[in-house]
């Protein structure tokens, strides 16, 4: 069985991590596969909305211990490089062009909530428990903390990070960590929702907001004004801009081009 679950509905792919019997916990095979398929869907523009989730009852309960176990045994140039390896999935799912949605269930432990950071939104059963876990194994959340930082802020991180302590949907709502808390019988209805919404917008214009959030997040305001005029401009004469500004005066849905 692959550890990775890959199915195309149209403009939607659904991505599935299939490691069920080990709670989709992360390996080197599942984190090279996830890698792969994120940075095949930067050139893939037929896809406009993906959706990761996890197969089973949870979405994901962090690192394997298998693979834990191996590095164990690693000098500190091996762990550097197996985690460069690990970072580099992150990177690849946070910078999609298309929005991604994280569906998730059961718990998102450790790197199971890194992947909930790099979602664009984030779905959770009400049930669902949350927990950046690792100092209670003697470690760090150092590769996902880039992406958990800009998602919950220092604050949050400082409780979370430091404490280890498992946390409710409800919290990682308040935090920013998950968008909607649902039921898990509705919990495909809201990806659902989600999707539709993402589907009546512009394809090119939400891989430039994706972008934009970024720039801007890492500048101040007078340095991000030349580059949100230079944004917009582009972006109102191109072909996409001017049919959705059509589209808003003559009262019709768009043609996106």
């Amino acid at each position: 069985m692959p550890t990775l679950d890959v199915q195309r509905d149209g403009p939607v792919e659904r991505v599935t991590l299939n490691r069920p019997d080990v709670r989709n916990a992360l390996n080197d095979e599942l984190i090279a596969e996830l890698t792969e398929w994120a940075s095949s869907r930067r050139a893939a523009s037929e896809v406009r909305v993906a959706v990761l989730g996890g197969a089973g009852k949870t979405f994901s309960a962090g690192a394997d211990v298998t693979w834990m176990s191996k590095a164990i045994a690693y000098t500190k140039e091996e762990n550097q490089r197996d985690a460069e390896r690990l970072s580099a999935l992150f990177a690849a799912l946070d910078r999609l062009p298309v929005p991604l949605i994280g569906r998730i269930q059961g718990a998102a432990l450790g790197g199971g909530s890194g992947l909930a950071a790099v979602c664009d939104v984030v779905v959770a059963d009400d049930q669902a428990v949350f927990g950046f876990t690792e100092v209670k194994l003697g470690i760090v959340p150092a590769v996902i903390s880039p992406f958990v930082l800009a998602k919950i802020g220092q604050s949050a991180a400082r409780e979370l990070f430091l404490t280890g302590g498992r946390f409710s949907a409800t919290r990682a709502r308040e935090i920013g960590l998950v968008h909607k808390v649902v039921p898990l019988e509705k919990l495909d209805d809201a990806v659902d929702g989600y999707i539709q919404e993402f589907l009546t917008a512009g394809p090119q214009a939400i891989a430039a907001a994706k972008s934009l959030i970024a720039d801007v997040a890492s500048r101040t305001i007078d340095e991000a004004r030349p580059l949100t005029a230079r944004v917009i401009a582009e972006r109102r004469v191109s072909p996409e801009g001017q049919e959705g500004l059509r589209a808003f005066l003559e009262k019709r849905k768009p043609r996106w081009p």
